[in-house]
């Protein structure tokens, strides 16, 4: 007598059935640990104004003089173009 498979519908339905129900469980983690990190970010961000440094007062004249004597070495010719403008940025980007 051959052997028969019973049912396979069934099996292969309880079988779908349960991977559909994991897929949705872990969605269902994945969105409440995506909220979590949401809340903790939302609350770090309320704290960090208050523990923020006061913002830079503009260029000091240290940086005007630096500025100034790059800019003589560059019309001298010491500095060249792209010199000058990396100096330039470095100096710039601390305000």
């Amino acid at each position: 007598m051959p052997l028969l498979r019973r049912r396979p519908l069934l099996r292969a339905a309880a079988v779908g059935g349960g991977a559909y129900m994991y897929g949705k469980h872990r969605e269902r983690l994945q969105e409440e640990g995506q909220e979590q990190a949401y809340a903790a970010g939302q609350q770090s961000m309320m704290a960090a104004p208050a523990a923020a440094p006061a913002p830079s007062s503009g260029i000091t004249s240290d940086d005007t003089a630096r500025l100034a004597e790059l800019g003589r070495l560059h019309e001298q010719g010491v500095l060249t173009d792209e010199e000058f403008a990396q100096q330039k940025a470095v100096i710039l980007r601390r305000l």
